[in-house]
């Protein structure tokens, strides 16, 4: 049993630069070298699509726009994670492109995923209102033809 346990910890992957073992997501996310110059780029490129989700939210068919490009770049992050796995030298230190995308799925989808549920979010917000607004109306109306009918 132990052998077995001995072999399962040897499986665990060590980072390559701190030693650790990466046993969780909190493990992984605390081996990145955050101030490699393309991550900082990502988390800019991150922080702008906050703002242009922010921005956006009383435009609606830009809001489009922005909902469907974070779309397809979800989608395509697997494409991405094989060909940045392929190209990792030219731009990294680190080799942190895995076969299962775990660092693309936590450093880039999440993030793309969490501007998509802020859009959702806005929209079912406005669908609602929109609602409540057209049901206001239509009960001012009838009260008013009712006021009509009982007047002649």
């Amino acid at each position: 049993m132990t052998d077995q346990k001995a072999q399962n910890i040897s499986s665990i992957p060590i980072d390559g630069f701190s030693n650790l073992r990466i046993t969780s997501i909190w493990t992984f996310l605390m081996s990145v070298q955050w101030s490699e110059p393309w991550i900082i780029g990502l988390l800019v490129f991150h922080f702008v699509c906050l703002c242009v989700t922010v921005v956006t939210c009383r435009y609606y068919r830009a809001q489009i726009c922005h909902f469907l490009t974070m779309v397809g770049l979800v989608y395509s992050a697997e494409y991405l994670n094989e060909l940045a796995a392929m190209n990792w030298r030219s731009f990294s230190n680190f080799q942190y492109f895995d076969s299962k995308g775990m660092f693309i799925s936590l450093v880039y989808s999440i993030p793309l995923l969490f501007n998509t549920v802020i859009i959702v979010v806005v929209w079912v917000y406005r669908t609602f209102s929109t609602m409540t607004e057209l049901k206001t109306l239509q009960l001012k109306r009838k009260n008013r033809r009712e006021k009509r009918e009982k007047t002649e």
